[in-house]
């Protein structure tokens, strides 16, 4: 077996429909980018649809695909983490399940690392970025973004965004200090990121909103909170 040098991670809860058409397609464009040295890791979560059960008869069948299944909910970030940990790529990316950031950008995302960059993202809410969801979604996302750029300093304009790329060193070295393990934790790693001169490219993305997604009140209270938690950690407790 050819050595491995990208690991793509595909976090999963109750995302059944979704695997059937993203394992496929995932498989595709990382075929044609990392031909025979690539690894899809699902990072199920828990699920209760029959999500870890397909992922294996299919992990079964092809031996590119692997399945990390947590019987009990471990939350985004801490399913992300363990999957980060048992990779075998040098370089490790993850995106959506919904494939709402167009797959076409996949291969830019994994680019900009092999380029040099130790982390790359893509932006919803940049001036070429194009993209379609609700206006209580684009409302509570520009706000999050803002109060991540006014308060925790951070130079960047879409930290959410779900369609990230590591070099895989530099980011085992950081997560011992990351303390979100649910949603947060693609802000949370940005921002320590800036802080410690990680190299870090932003572009814009084609993106289009999944189905049932939508913000409750309960979320933007988190947001903020989150935002505060994590700047006490960086200028009280880290100094």
């Amino acid at each position: 077996m050819r050595e491995v040098e990208v690991s793509a991670i595909l976090p999963v809860y109750n995302d059944l429909p979704a695997l059937e058409v993203a394992i496929p397609r995932s498989l595709e464009t990382l075929e044609a980018i990392a031909p025979g040295r690539f690894e899809l890791i699902v990072a199920e979560d828990g699920s209760t649809d029959g999500s870890m059960e397909f992922v294996r008869d299919y992990e079964a069948r092809d031996s590119r695909v692997r399945l990390f299944h947590a019987d009990e909910r471990l939350g985004r970030g801490r399913a992300l983490n363990r999957a980060v940990d048992g990779a075998r790529g040098s370089i490790v990316c993850y995106y959506d399940v919904d494939l709402a950031t167009d797959m076409e950008h996949l291969a830019e995302l994994i680019g900009a690392i092999r380029e040099g960059y130790d982390i790359s993202t893509g932006s919803r809410l940049l001036p070429d970025s194009n993209i379609t969801r609700s206006g209580g979604r684009e409302v509570a996302s520009r706000g999050d973004n803002m109060l991540v750029r006014t308060i925790l300093g951070s130079s960047l304009h879409d930290h959410q965004c779900g369609f990230k790329a590591f070099r895989r060193d530099r980011l085992l070295s950081m997560l011992p200090s990351v303390t979100a393990d649910h949603w947060f934790w693609d802000t949370e790693v940005l921002v320590r990121a800036q802080k410690s001169g990680y190299r870090i490219r932003e572009f814009p993305v084609r993106w289009r909103q999944g189905e049932g997604t939508t913000v409750r009140r309960k979320d933007v209270v988190e947001m903020g909170s989150a935002i505060l938690r994590l700047w006490w950690q960086l200028h009280v407790e880290e100094g």
